[in-house]
């Protein structure tokens, strides 16, 4: 992990191998700002003229790489665009210190020491900065360079350039309390964010159902969160027809996974369930050719969960959270469910599969119902769970169900406010009798079009009587197959993580809408 250091040094007088300002998108061209006076003095108060000559503009996310003047102690001053002059009297938003920051991280791939000389105005702006930053510089890079060219030197052997080591934030304050509080929660949140990425990043034959709980098993333990783990035979024996149906045509037998975080200050308790589909292949409804290479990311709702407990214990939040991974392999074989089988549920309610490839809902339906018997106050699910989100919201904004409407309002507040694109989507009651099974209770699948609010509707059904309920559909924005953007890396994002630990810091501190 990036390290991160706050001071008070002067741009011009420390020592690193890069210095980053901000620059704005003027109406008349480039505009330098605040944090990056030092700097542009020592341009002579020409840097915005400098970069306007090199064809900067200052739009978002732009990068420009300069060599420093003298006066400066650093090699390279990179200029990293924050996008449009703010309105009078108003700052940069948080996410475009963000996506700047991280911007500039990446560019700075390679190096050992980076300053970051950003507009920072208040304890937010740091959290903003520092969060970029952290998540800009990282890097999956386990399965590459080979065993001759790993450890040092390995970037000069034609291995994967290191991620930047340390990030330093100017103007940042270590002995503020504000500040340092900032600095450390961005810390712990960007590290989980990392650690969810690094587990949708990892190949489905080493990511097995078994190997994510032994992983999850292993961390909780040491942050003092209990965990519980029901292997095949459990599950088998306390009636989990969802997740065993999925995963029975797996030689990677299922796993339900239980982590629990408790604080004696707690008032409140959540419960996040995650769907953990280690890879899917659709099972007999196998996916067609170009659909099947990404599924390692199926699991990207449970990694979500995962990180998101570790964060609020690491937090230390007078809150109570439940963790829930629901993991299996979707496999096609001779024990694999078949489309038209009828699998009896946790709940004891029948399914029939007309899809084998709808199967995140069977085993988030056990896990839910799981769930409930502890009546939580408020339950959210996450999942990759249906293309037909990805058709309404596109491939960076994830939809928001539920089953209060005050609920599915704070939790898209929440995810606008700590950078995650989210949307409000309805669950409409005529959708739920395209489910209706001539054969079982409920039928997997309803008809096509509005296919995610069906799958809404489905999990709904899972749901303890009068417990608040909320189901994020992260399909789009879990898995980035096009070029990094912003703090976006290729690959697993993280999606959800940041705004389930909002979620329970809000929580805890009772200021949930």
């Amino acid at each position: 992990m990036t390290a991160l250091t706050l001071s008070t040094a002067g741009a011009a007088t420390l020592r690193a191998d890069a210095l980053v300002v901000g620059v704005a998108k003027g109406p008349k061209g480039p505009v330098v700002a605040a944090g990056a006076e030092a700097v542009d003095k020592a341009y002579d108060g020409k840097l915005a003229a400098v970069l306007d000559a090199l064809g900067a503009s200052g739009a978002e996310g732009e990068t420009t790489k300069l060599p420093a003047p003298d006066g400066l102690k650093v090699p390279v001053v990179l200029a990293v665009g924050l996008g449009p002059v703010p309105e009078k009297d108003e700052s940069f938003d948080e996410e475009a210190l963000r996506r700047a920051a991280g911007a500039a991280a990446r560019a700075l791939h390679g190096a050992k020491k980076a300053a970051f000389a950003l507009p920072l105005e208040d304890a937010s702006a740091v959290t903003a900065v520092a969060e970029g930053a952290l998540l800009g510089a990282y890097a999956f890079t386990v399965y590459q360079g080979g065993e001759k060219k790993a450890g040092k030197g390995a970037e000069k052997n034609g291995g994967p350039k290191r991620p930047l080591a340390e990030v330093v934030l100017l103007g940042a304050k270590p002995r503020d309390k504000e500040h340092k509080a900032a600095a450390e929660r961005a810390s712990v949140v960007a590290t989980e964010v990392n650690v969810a990425r690094d587990l949708i990043n990892t190949p489905p034959n080493d990511l097995t159902p078994e190997a994510f709980a032994a992983v999850a098993s292993a961390t909780a333990k040491e942050h003092g969160i209990k965990v519980q783990v029901l292997d095949e035979k459990a599950l088998t024996k306390g009636g989990y027809g969802g997740i065993m149906g999925v995963g029975k045509g797996s030689e990677n037998p299922p796993r339900l996974v239980k982590i629990a975080y408790t604080h004696p200050d707690a008032e409140k308790h959540l419960a996040f369930v995650g769907k953990g589909i280690t890879y899917d292949s659709g099972g007999i409804s196998l996916k067609p050719a170009g659909h099947n290479e990404t599924m390692k990311c199926d699991m990207s709702g449970a990694a979500a969960v995962f990180a998101s407990v570790v964060a609020v214990a690491k937090l230390g939040l007078p809150v109570n959270v439940t963790g829930w991974l629901a993991l299996a392999e979707n496999m096609p074989s001779g024990s694999a469910t078949k489309p038209g089988d009828v699998l009896r549920m946790y709940s004891g309610k029948t399914v029939e599969v007309l899809n084998t490839d709808a199967e995140g809902r069977l085993v988030l339906g056990d896990a839910l119902t799981k769930a409930s018997e502890e009546n939580p106050d408020a339950i959210v699910d996450v999942a990759t769970l249906t293309g037909a989100m990805v058709l309404a919201l596109g491939d960076r904004t994830f939809g928001i169900m539920a089953n209060d409407d005050a609920f599915r309002t704070s939790i898209h507040e929440i995810a606008e406010e700590v950078g995650e694109a989210s949307w409000p989507m309805p669950l409409p009651e005529d959708l739920r009798k395209t489910m209706d099974s001539p054969t079982a209770d409920i039928a997997n699948m309803g008809v096509r079009m509005g296919g995610g609010l069906v799958a809404g509707l489905f999990l709904q059904e899972f749901v303890g009587e009068g417990i608040t309920w909320a189901h994020l559909d992260i399909a789009g924005p879990a898995f980035h197959e096009g070029a990094p953007y912003g703090y976006t890396p290729k690959g697993g994002t993280g999606s959800a993580v940041r705004t389930l630990v909002r979620l329970a810091e809000r929580t805890a501190t009772g200021d949930l809408g």
